[in-house]
């Protein structure tokens, strides 16, 4: 049975692929991440990504701990919503009459900024009950919620309506599935000229195998980091054809500098991040598409 976006927001079961997928579920239903919660609280904006832009380092003189760890926190909440102001602008042209699509919406700060740029219709979707519970109570909150939704199920089998969506995208969410799995879906949902967009980090293939750092990323995050060429590899098979593609791994750089020096929030990943971007075995991507 085809569930149509304005059905419920949560599914009876979700399908997942593997014992993997399980895991990735229950890693994200226990994540309490203080990089994801504080910088949210600002303004209600959750998102689950990294910031791009020049940061202000002068937050970093601050002499009062605690206003320092304030103005740190929003610099770096200011560069992740940098991050989420540039892929919707990439999604094109959209009316309010529009749907878009949110694959791995996390706490669904990305759905909630394409609803303020274009007005449209957004269905998040996760793995994730807690994220998914969560991100519609940000949305009840915001009063979008009849615009707004998110969904428990899995991003590779929505059970949403095919050719219903004029742009889609994945934001950091692709390196827990397989490519062809989850493009297929996108080409499934959207309808012929709608935009696909992905904000990625992928490893270098040009430097040959994956590099002791992509490594660490992986099992940080549990995850499988994919190269780069099999994203256009996977679109191409797929009916998703790059319009535009734009490195943005410099523009990165700046973010993880300063969220090494925020206490109250590394995790122990920044070093890594910073010594795979400048040694150039991983970059990160946007990726925008059309559908064919």
């Amino acid at each position: 049975m085809t569930i149509a976006p304005e059905a419920g927001t949560k599914a009876k079961s979700v399908p997942t692929q593997s014992t993997y997928q399980n895991r990735v579920a229950d890693y994200w239903n226990a994540e309490e991440n203080p990089v994801n919660l504080e910088l949210g609280k600002l303004d209600d904006l959750y998102h689950h990504h990294y910031g791009i832009g020049n940061a202000d380092r002068s937050v970093l003189d601050e002499p009062d701990p605690e206003l320092r760890r304030e103005r740190v926190t929003a610099e770096l909440h200011r560069l992740e919503h940098a991050q989420a102001e540039l892929l919707a602008a990439s999604l094109g042209p959209l009316s309010p009459a529009d749907r878009v699509f949110d694959a791995g919406c996390g706490r669904g700060g990305g759905s909630v900024v394409a609803n303020l740029r274009y007005g449209c219709h957004a269905d998040g979707v996760t793995i994730s009950e807690k994220q998914a519970e969560f991100a519609n109570a940000q949305a009840r909150k915001r009063g979008i919620d009849g615009r707004v939704r998110y969904h428990h199920r899995n991003m590779l089998d929505t059970g949403l309506e095919s050719g219903a969506y004029a742009a889609s995208w994945n934001n950091e969410s692709t390196m827990y599935v397989e490519l062809d799995l989850l493009f297929a879906e996108h080409a499934r949902l959207l309808r012929r000229g709608g935009r696909y967009v992905v904000i990625t980090g992928c490893y270098n293939d040009t430097y040959g195998r994956a590099s002791r750092e992509v490594s660490l990323i992986n099992a940080h995050y549990i995850c499988d980091i994919h190269p780069r060429s099999e994203y256009f590899r996977a679109m191409a098979r797929n009916r998703l054809v790059p319009v535009h593609v734009e490195d943005l791994t410099e523009a990165a750089i700046p973010y993880w500098e300063l969220r090494r020096e925020a206490d109250h929030l590394v995790t122990g990943i920044e070093d890594t991040f910073i010594d795979a971007y400048r040694n150039g075995s991983f970059q990160y991507l946007l990726i925008a598409a059309d559908r064919v």
